[in-house]
């Protein structure tokens, strides 16, 4: 009976979600009754109790092998290995919904503990909000998507898990991903309760900054951690494909990172504010577009779920629904808010409003590679595809000068523009040319047929922006310990984040630009040099895995000149075919160190004799820094979140505004 437990959790958890959603803000804005207000906490609490219990049950009915549970069947059967058979709860579009709900739940319950010195108003307003998401979400799996239906006969066998989810990346990836996803979410709760309050003001920028960059966080590595498993899993040996699932990850994760620079401002100098509270919106909403777009069916990815044009309808109804309520409020509030005064040319200020203003257009420019195709389609006007080509071509060059303009909004000061403050960057930004235009001339010295052209200007631009940012990130560091007192963890984290940025432009530059790959065809004993390494054939053999028959092939690495090599490594890359479903996938085997990776992938043998095999070999140099860059900008987006500065004192309110512990947000606000 856990699966009937399950769904009756799930129905009570969405009744729990509506009082959660109408009590508190009811309390907070008409009646104004404390008691009410008081319910948002342990409503979210028992939430989050409910939904646990009914992820719970779902997860017994993977372990337990019960296929009575339709979605249970279409996913998982008796020969998966355990950690893909509960991993699988997430991997169709029913348990995928349940973790959103669950992560919703989550985050509701961190902000109701988290949150205790906070205007109990405040809190009951930003839990009403979430709850009204999760209303949305909840009344969705129970109407169209339940993950607990039965079906009768019981099959007594599944149907399997779709081999290319059947990775380690399966495992950690979705709830990273989820984790930013949904995060997002709260700083919307927060951007609405201020809308609907009418009170917009630096404190409320400094409670909603850590939840933006904890989320800000978990969708940065959910991105990368997605990106490796592609780059490991489908055996193209690619790091990004301008996939329209991986795009509808990215939006959002541009607009959040334009939310941070904005809440900065307007935090510190309390401008910006009807912007910050669009780029909330926005981010939520991209969110949104996102779930609609992998679920709907509109489009054609590996990584899109199975769809259903209903299911598409109600999330399309429900986007509309949260962008048509917020942007309504947004319109009413939005001119109380706007600047008397701009930001001085040159000011910190106006770097970060350039910054969040052009992550803005390259999301749009996403928006419009993503969607455009669909409208073609919808139109009846052809049949018309964006690949790879456009964004190179649209999306890198708005990239330039933001990467431009994060060196100098860190060092110039707040609300003037002292243009001396630059000149400490100079000799960080002539060393990084230097630097890169050495390397652009012997780092990519030919080492095999088919290397790339050394000293190209991509390369020099990608390596002076990267050590631009990376040394002058540095050079502040050393000049910022030379003072007394020591920097707060928003001010490491800032760093870290950035020299995560500066790793991730070098691994991009140096795998584009240096990178050797080779299609080769390969019998016993045939051998092939890529990069100075000759990779030698020595046997392919069939291999039983616990649910598949694999073709694995074994080839040793040699390094040296002919007649004093020395063996470096095997690799051993598969072909699988698996059991169930009889479908095909390919396992690269890569030889990994920070510096560069050994790529190789099996293709499909070919006909004749004596026998031969396709061959994908590849050198990627810095590939790795690809996903080192990703956990330094995580690990600062974790930094920053964790400042004691957004853990102070109970909020007190003075004829002077709004106090946080000792520090007056007004006298933070002028500070320059």
């Amino acid at each position: 009976m856990w699966p009937e437990v399950g769904h009756l959790a799930l129905i009570m958890a969405a009744w729990v979600a509506l009082a959660q959603a109408v009590l508190p803000l009811w309390g907070s804005l008409s009646a104004r009754r404390a008691a009410w207000q008081a319910l948002a906490r342990p409503l979210a609490v028992l939430q989050l109790a409910l939904i646990v219990l009914a992820f719970g049950a779902l997860w017994h009915a993977f372990y337990g092998h019960d296929f009575s549970v339709k979605y249970v069947a279409q996913h998982s059967n008796t020969l998966l290995p355990t950690p893909y058979r509960l991993s699988a709860i997430w991997a169709g579009h029913e348990g995928s919904l349940l973790l959103w709900a669950l992560m919703l739940a989550l985050w509701s319950m961190a902000v109701a503990t988290f949150s205790k010195r906070l205007p109990q108003s405040l809190v009951a307003q930003v839990l009403g909000v979430m709850g009204s998401v999760s209303v949305g979400f909840l009344a969705f799996i129970l109407a169209l998507s339940n993950p607990f239906a039965r079906q009768f006969p019981a099959p007594a066998e599944g149907r399997d898990l779709t081999p290319l989810l059947q990775d380690p990346g399966l495992v950690i990836h979705p709830p990273m991903l989820y984790m930013g996803y949904v995060g997002m979410s709260v700083a919307f709760a927060f951007a609405m309760a201020a809308l609907l309050s009418g009170r917009l003001d630096a404190a409320w920028a400094r409670w909603a900054r850590p939840w933006t960059l904890a989320a800000w966080g978990f969708l940065t590595l959910g991105i990368a951690l997605g990106s490796w498993w592609a780059y490991d899993e489908l055996g193209w040996g690619g790091w990004w494909f301008w996939d329209p699932v991986e795009n509808a990850s990215l939006m959002p994760w541009l607009v959040a990172t334009a939310l941070i620079h904005s809440l900065m401002v307007t935090d510190k100098r309390g401008q910006f504010k009807a912007w910050t509270v669009l780029l909330a919106i926005g981010a939520f909403s991209l969110s949104l577009l996102g779930t609609f777009l992998v679920r709907s069916g509109v489009l054609t990815s590996v990584h899109a779920f199975a769809s259903d044009p209903d299911r598409g309808v109600f999330i399309l109804l429900f986007l509309a629904v949260v962008v048509g309520v917020s942007l309504s409020l947004f319109a009413w509030r939005a001119p109380q808010w706007a600047n008397a005064s701009q930001p001085a040319a040159g000011s910190r200020e106006s770097f970060l409003l350039l910054n969040s203003v052009l992550l803005v257009v390259a999301m749009a420019a996403v928006l419009l590679g993503t969607l455009y195709p669909l409208i073609i389609d919808a139109l009846n006007l052809g049949k018309l595809s964006v690949g790879p080509p456009y964004f190179d071509r649209v999306f890198v060059p708005l990239m330039v000068p933001l990467l431009l303009a994060m060196v100098p909004g860190t060092v110039v000061p707040w609300h003037v523009a002292r243009w001396a403050a630059v000149r400490s960057v100079v000799v960080p930004g002539a060393s990084a040319l230097l630097l890169a235009s050495a390397w652009a001339t012997w780092g990519g010295a030919p080492m095999a047929e088919g290397a790339t052209t050394s000293g190209s200007w991509l390369t020099v631009m990608g390596g002076t922006l990267g050590g631009w940012i990376a040394l002058s990130g540095a050079w502040q560091i050393a000049q910022r310990l030379r003072q007394p007192g020591a920097p707060g963890r928003a001010w490491w984290g800032m760093h870290a984040a950035h020299w995560g940025v500066a790793v991730l432009v070098l691994g991009i530059t140096g795998v584009k630009s240096f990178q050797v790959e080779r299609d080769v065809r390969l019998g016993l004993g045939d051998s092939v040099t890529v990069a100075g390494v000759r990779y030698q054939l020595i046997s392919v053999d069939n291999h039983l895995g616990p649910n598949y028959l694999a073709l694995r092939a074994q080839l040793k690495m040699f390094e040296g000149a002919p007649g004093d090599e020395r063996e470096v490594g095997t690799l051993q890359p598969e072909k699988r075919r698996y059991v169930s479903s009889a479908m095909p996938t390919t396992e690269a085997a890569i030889d990994r160190n920070l510096w560069r990776d050994r790529y190789v992938s099996l293709g499909e043998p070919l006909a004749g004799e004596p026998p031969q095999w396709r061959f994908r070999v590849a050198h990627k140099p810095l590939v790795s820094w690809i996903w080192l860059g990703a956990m330094f900008m995580g690990l600062g987006g974790a930094l920053a979140a964790w400042d004691r500065r957004y853990r102070q004192g109970a909020v007190q309110r003075t004829a002077n505004g709004v106090t946080l512990g000792r520090a007056s947000v007004a006298g933070q606000v002028q500070r320059p």
